[in-house]
């Protein structure tokens, strides 16, 4: 075949201007540098927000000039110009990633060099439905293979796509110390199909002082752990870190059980991940239960900022409040913790599909996981200017894929289009073996490929998609290459059938809830 390759070779597209320095144009003194791997990144977002909260509520205005002083934002002229449109979900969707930076007193609480790359081990979208009283996080493995889009240097340069490359390579491109959070946006925006609102990064200090303000948190182990399995290069198993049972953890104890990896569980990244869900959520039920007094506030305050990177949306006291301020009503039943769909491919993470696509379509329609509306489907009162477009707006009558297989390629330059249409495919009853970026995305028709054999099940493919061309290749199987005309009417483009309404129950069965007693489901170690 000669289009469905996974490689972008077309040169970057990208906005101009930046420095790649923080907005304040020049480096911030804390440095905010990275160590090696070993840390395990901290997901403690929804923390900082529910904190805020009481912040807001205390009536401390007189602190809004403090805390301007304290927050960092991110350069944002390294987002790509290539985004998923604004209104791609009614509600908002707000990425974390956890810092291991070593400057600032982070490298005594995280060990490490102090002056190496940045790096982030752990990042998880968080989707707050439009209905503001439900919202989602889904946790990236960092091993996991993906296309990183081309990002910005540090020099104004672009990197050109990276297909099949780990997911945390995304915060390194440009090896500074800072990272790139802007490179990891767009990585999650070009996976997921969904438009970032807002990017938050989270440090070690931060975090460690913030679980003491709120007077520590209670976990769960289900065995003795020791010092050698934190560090798996000791020789002997040295003192006792945590006793197995519930216990309260705050503090360099609380960043010991986020980060532990090795003789717990199964050892894996993907243990740690479940472990890291279920310490957030007792954190929220911490907050929530007891709230904090007024001589807890300023404290709080100063840790959250000062541990924060954010995007120039949240870049001011009042932004990053009236944001917080928009989730005081979350249930935490509704507070929901899932892993994107994941299998292992050799010592790497590879995306498990379609079940992945259902997923982020359900979070495009403010779909919760057990399908329930939480605040109406994608696209209400846009899609009047589709049809009024010059485009067909007429649906085709269904379509059924029951026993084809089919790869689905963007041959465009919109972002998350395969998986959209992947989606719609799964609804038909198709298997989509995969989704990828196209050699070229130049394409104006949509092309579906087929090898010998296959020609009357990709005639099958081709009506869901009215107006396809066909083409004939000495290869094997079928692929879908999507041009501009599906990007631009979809409704019109594919079989008409609804999207899924719920995701895969293999995702649902394994959520987690905030309200979740610790010690349940302790099988991730």
């Amino acid at each position: 075949m000669t289009v469905t390759s996974n490689r972008t070779t077309d040169p970057p597209r990208h906005r101009s201007g930046g420095t790649g320095r923080g907005s304040r144009g020049a480096p911030r003194d804390r440095g905010r540098r990275r160590g090696r791997r070993r840390g395990g990144g901290i997901r403690t977002a929804l923390l900082i927000t529910l904190a805020l909260l009481v912040l807001a509520a205390g009536g401390a205005g007189w602190l809004y000039l403090k805390l301007d002083g304290d927050i960092s934002t991110f350069d944002s002229g390294g987002l790509s110009d290539n985004r998923p449109d604004a209104g791609s979900s009614k509600g908002e969707n707000v990425l974390v990633i956890g810092s291991d930076t070593r400057t600032g007193g982070n490298n005594a609480l995280g060990g490490g060099e102090k002056d190496d790359v940045g790096r982030s081990d752990t990042a998880f979208l968080l989707h707050v439905y439009a209905d503001h009283r439900h919202a989602i996080a889904v946790s990236i493995p960092r091993d996991t293979l993906v296309t990183i889009p081309p990002c910005k240097r540090p020099d104004g340069t672009w990197t050109r796509a990276m297909p099949n490359t780990m997911f945390n390579a995304a915060y390194s491109v440009g090896q500074t110390p800072e990272g790139n959070p802007a490179c990891t946006q767009n990585t999650v925006e070009q996976l997921t199909g969904l438009r970032v609102d807002h990017t938050v990064v989270v440090d070690f200090k931060g975090f460690a002082e913030l679980t003491e303000v709120v007077g520590g948190v209670r976990v769960c182990l289900p065995k003795n752990v020791y010092e050698n399995d934190l560090d798996p290069h000791l020789t002997a198993p040295g003192r006792l870190l945590f006793p197995k049972g519930e216990q309260t953890v705050s503090g360099q104890k609380a960043l010991d059980y986020v980060r532990i990896r090795h003789g717990i569980g199964d050892g894996s990244d993907i243990g740690r991940i479940k472990r890291q869900q279920a310490f957030v959520a007792s954190l929220l039920k911490e907050v929530k239960s007891k709230g904090l007094t007024p001589t807890k506030l300023l404290p709080l305050a100063e840790a959250a900022t000062k541990s924060l990177t954010v995007d120039p949306g949240l870049g001011s006291a009042d932004k990053l409040i009236s944001f917080a301020m928009s989730l005081k009503d979350i249930d935490l039943h509704n507070t929901k913790f899932v892993t994107l769909p994941w299998r292992y491919e050799g010592s790497r993470v590879a995306i498990v599909q379609p079940d992945a696509d259902a997923l982020w379509a359900a979070l495009r329609s403010d779909r919760t996981i057990d399908g329930k509306n939480a605040g109406g489907k994608k696209g209400d009162g846009k899609k009047g200017a589709t049809s009024g477009s010059g485009a067909s707006s007429a649906s085709p009558a269904p379509v059924s894929g029951e026993g084809v297989d089919v790869t689905v390629y963007n041959g465009t330059a919109v972002p998350g289009l395969a998986a959209r249409a992947a989606a719609t495919l799964t609804g038909d009853g198709f298997t989509v073996t995969g989704t990828a970026t196209a050699a070229e995305q130049n394409h104006t028709t949509t092309l579906v490929e087929y090898g010998p054999g296959q020609e009357e099940k990709a005639r099958t493919v081709a009506r869901a998609f009215p107006g396809a061309e066909l083409r004939s290749t000495t290869g094997s199987g079928i692929s879908v290459v999507l041009g501009q005309r599906y990007a631009d009417d979809p409704e019109a483009g594919a079989s008409g059938s609804p999207a899924p309404t719920a995701v895969p129950s293999e995702i649902a069965d394994g959520a987690r809830s905030a309200d979740d007693n610790p010690c349940s489901n302790l099988t991730y170690g």
